[in-house]
């Protein structure tokens, strides 16, 4: 999804001394000790998952019940809820397959209630014929980094095989994969409550837009003022044909009405494929939650390196350490710099940035990495 960039490291550091930043007391303490606990390494542990899952299907395919109901399904479904369908499957496979569930939910800090993510789909559509036809299937697991070049299936008879991850083979295979929606649904909602419960303020990305007390948002006659995404496209780039398609969302951050630094998950469902122009008209900003009339926005993946709960610490520890001076300063580099190392390796969660968003933008405005644009413009939300 993203083209390959080194990030600038040590940014928070000279943002920080141009911001005089201030300790914003015990509630970034406790921020900041909680985001020094070491924690498992998220992506190793979702990408272990998905191969033992994908290891445990191709061996139930040598019942032959089970492979036709399982070609059934992905023939007929882009997602295949993989973990519901074995219910009646041969073997042990039903147990594996929620165990898988059970790690990944827990790496990505989402709770239980999540529910199962795991999802089989069929590689790519040309596979469609070979798979009518009769030929054995391999299964092989899903992979977020965009530069592999290699991928990994299983037959039925538990063996491995490398496969082109650039050019998609003419056997039909199965990806196991989680169910990217789901999981930045939840993990947008982990994400809004963990930075509340730190102390930085964080409107729940399904929340209806309130009317806030900011000077200036709101009109006499009700209503508030907001900017919003009338066209957005990501630039084009070469991903392998096991990915599936993109889990998007914004960050936007400033300062709100009582001068500390808040940040608002907007979650982009829509925003799939890059190369595509989509139209949304959907509210980015509402600006009764600012102080002032400039706000950044952070465009992030969701995959499986993204661990919300510890997102959500980050963050905080970075943002409750900046004060308003007093005049609007841009948090993006903050909020780079808070993502943890480990998420720029391979496959980095970052897509693009935005400095400084006014009410008043009217137009198209470039992502500073170059990689995106969106058009928006100012839009009055009237009181019912």
């Amino acid at each position: 999804m993203r083209p390959r960039r080194p990030r600038t490291r040590g940014a928070l550091a000279a943002l920080a001394g141009t911001l005089l930043a201030l300790s914003a007391g015990q509630t970034a303490v406790a921020a900041r000790a909680a985001a020094t606990t070491p924690v498992a390494n998220t992506a190793a542990t979702v990408s272990a998952a998905q191969d033992q899952a994908a290891r445990a299907i191709a061996r139930s395919l040598t019942d032959s019940a089970w492979r036709a109901r399982l070609q059934r399904a992905a023939l007929s479904s882009d997602e295949v809820p993989v973990t519901a369908l074995a219910d009646r499957a041969a073997g042990p496979l039903k147990t594996t397959l929620a165990a898988a569930d059970h790690r990944i939910a827990t790496a990505k800090g989402l709770d239980a209630k999540t529910g199962s993510l795991l999802r089989l789909r069929l590689g790519a559509d040309a596979m469609r014929g070979a798979l009518t036809s009769g030929t054995a299937p391999w299964v092989a697991a899903a992979t977020s980094d965009d530069d592999t070049r290699t991928l990994v299936a299983y037959d039925r008879q538990g063996r491995s095989h490398t496969l082109d991850a650039r050019d998609a083979p003419a056997r039909p295979v199965y990806v196991v994969d989680i169910d990217g929606s789901a999981a930045l649904a939840a993990g947008l909602d982990v994400l809004s409550s963990g930075l509340n419960r730190y102390g930085l303020r964080s409107a729940a990305p399904d929340a209806q837009p309130q009317v806030g007390p900011a000077a200036g948002a709101r009109a006499a006659g009700g209503g508030f003022w907001t900017s919003r995404i009338t066209a957005v496209e990501l630039s084009d780039d070469e991903e392998p044909w096991a990915k599936g398609d993109a889990e998007i969302y914004t960050l936007v951050t400033g300062f709100g009405p009582d001068g500390a630094a808040r940040v608002d998950p907007v979650d982009m469902p829509y925003l799939d494929n890059d190369g595509t122009v989509y139209r949304p008209n959907q509210i980015l900003v509402n600006w009764s939650n600012y102080k002032y009339d400039l706000a950044d926005a952070v465009m992030m993946e969701e995959d499986g390196s993204t661990n919300y709960r510890d997102l959500a610490k980050a963050i905080a520890t970075a943002l409750l350490t900046i004060t308003d001076q007093g005049a609007y300063v841009p948090l993006v580099n903050a909020v780079l710099d808070a993502i943890p190392d480990d998420w720029w390796t391979d496959d980095p969660d970052y897509v693009d940035s935005w400095y400084t968003l006014a009410r008043s933008d009217n137009g198209t405005r470039y992502g500073a990495r170059g990689n995106g644009w969106m058009t928006v413009e100012p839009y009055f939300v009237q009181e019912l």
